[in-house]
């Protein structure tokens, strides 16, 4: 193998695949200075104002000279003095592609009275508000494993009882959008396929009225969702064991499934990445792409989101839109985002993180069209808002933050019943009621953490594995987590703590 990547015939940069050291020559080029692993070095001189590509894509300009062997990154180059304001060619559906024949593959799900499939069988303690937290986690505390380890010894099918709380619900707008997506987004887990049944915790005088959010969801109360307050009820004592009286009614019934073959088109993934590094679109992001390619012709679907972090690639995407509607509702999506941060005085380029820097990443254009890659090659068949029921098979998209957890939330809420997670920098993470598998860009990171990770995709850096191969161990390893196989967050108890609604608007 050669120290050097090299992604593309025209690009101005190559990627070190291991630290190098000043002096070292490859294709006539020498390092001036250390080059750390997954950054970028010139192949030739660059130019003051010069734009720089990587992927044969435009990632930022020269902020000064370059010379040929020199490191690129946030010293030399940035967006621009039009902070990337270029011109992209839209082309919409100019890359659609005739679709895939159909393939079939099945894995053991839980298939509900209402047709749906689930990969995970919880029952849900959700808060309407801040207030009500405490009350809704110390019910799902009294059915913890971990704290009572015979808790559900009688109800071997359960997977578990989790409350998913959050920090807003009140001092907001009644019919503001922050309310908007707050209601949303509790109906979407509150339907989810994965919770056999939920039990909804409000305090009673907050902004987010558990009877209004039910009108406005279209939800009624049943044997599978209970609704109640703490001051209805009489405190947090008797809520507490008013909940648990309630939660030990829904074990029977939820108890009562089992895993039987179902067809791969039941499978909605959220894709994510996030710690990102230089070489996440090089090796664990396409591959994730690859195996996206795999489920959409099984007949399933996957939810590319972050739109953050898909600025300046986003006419990758509005090519492959199968009508011009599906690509002009995300780039109004683009241009809310741009409304958004200025109004917020910030700018797209705040993103990448320092830790994405550290790792290679210099602008968020170079750090979006690597994060693209995760959608892989189908055609873009939908466009929805944030925590939207995702109605359509295949390939689609979720206006989102870019913060993991906030991003996910919204995927799930939506339907996704798994989220592949794709890291460089080591993420921490995990999704309750749906699993998330975990990818290591590099093959360090997967030595130093392996108990957090899933799957190494550093061995495409390594030369040992190509991205098609990749590609399908993600998609089998998706069918086997699908089928009841635990991912490495769920042994570690991650999922409560990463339910966080999107705040959007006034706190007041």
């Amino acid at each position: 193998m050669t120290p050097f990547i090299r992604l593309h015939p025209q690009d101005d940069v190559l990627i070190a695949r291991s630290q190098l050291l000043g002096g070292t020559t490859v294709e006539d080029i020498t390092a001036r200075g250390l080059i750390p692993p997954g950054h970028k070095i010139a192949t030739h001189a660059i130019a003051q104002g010069a734009p720089v590509r990587r992927y044969n894509q435009i990632i930022g300009f020269a902020s000064r000279p370059i010379a040929a062997g020199e490191h690129v990154h946030t010293h030399n180059l940035d967006m621009g003095p039009d902070k990337g304001d270029f011109d992209r060619d839209y082309a919409f559906g100019a890359d659609v592609k005739p679709e895939p024949a159909p393939r079939e593959a099945t894995f053991m799900g839980i298939r509900r009275a209402d047709g749906r499939v689930a990969t995970r069988n919880y029952i849900g303690i959700l808060s309407s508000v801040n207030c009500s937290a405490t009350a809704a986690r110390a019910i799902a505390d009294h059915f913890s494993r971990q704290i009572r380890p015979q808790a559900l010894a009688d109800f071997p099918n359960v997977d578990g009882v989790v409350a998913l709380t959050h920090g807003t619900g009140c001092g907001m707008a009644t019919q503001g959008l922050g309310m908007q997506i707050l209601e949303r987004t509790l109906a979407g887990y509150a339907t989810h396929a994965n919770f056999a049944a939920v039990l909804v915790v409000g305090l009673g005088c907050e902004a987010n009225q558990i009877n209004a959010w039910l009108a406005h969801s279209s939800l009624r109360e049943g044997d599978s969702l209970r609704v109640f307050n703490i001051q209805d009820t009489g405190g947090t004592a008797k809520t507490v064991a008013k909940g648990i009286a309630l939660v030990e009614a829904m074990l029977p019934a939820a108890n009562a499934v089992k895993r039987e073959p179902c067809s791969a088109a039941h499978i909605t993934i959220g894709l994510q990445c996030g710690g990102s590094d230089g070489y996440s679109g090089i090796s664990a992001n396409p591959a994730l792409g690859a195996a996206v390619d795999l489920l959409v012709a099984h007949g399933g679907t996957a939810i590319l989101s972050e739109t953050p972090e898909i600025y300046g690639a986003e006419h990758l995407l509005t090519r492959r839109a199968v009508t011009r509607e599906v690509g002009e509702k995300l780039i109004e999506r683009i241009r809310w985002w741009e409304r958004y941060t200025q109004a917020n005085d910030g700018e797209m380029n705040n993103n990448p993180s320092p830790g994405n820097k550290a790792g290679g990443l210099t602008t968020i254009l170079e750090k979006s069209l690597g994060a693209v890659a995760k959608g892989g090659t189908s055609n873009l068949r939908a466009v929805y808002e944030y925590a939207e029921p995702v109605t359509a098979h295949g390939f689609v998209y979720m206006d989102t933050p870019g913060y993991d957890p906030v991003s996910a939330t919204g995927q799930v809420a939506g339907g996704a019943n798994l989220i592949c997670f794709t890291t460089g920098r080591g993420s921490a993470y995990g999704c309750a009621p749906s699993p998330s598998l975990k990818s290591s860009t590099n093959s360090a990171l997967w030595r130093k953490q392996e108990d957090d990770m899933d799957i190494n995709c550093g061995e495409i850096i390594d030369g040992t594995a190509s991205i098609a191969e990749m590609g399908q161990r993600i998609f089998e390893r998706v069918l086997a987590t699908a089928s009841g196989a635990p991912t490495k967050s769920e042994l570690h108890g991650y999922g409560q703590n990463e339910f966080v609604p999107w705040q959007v608007g006034a706190v007041m």
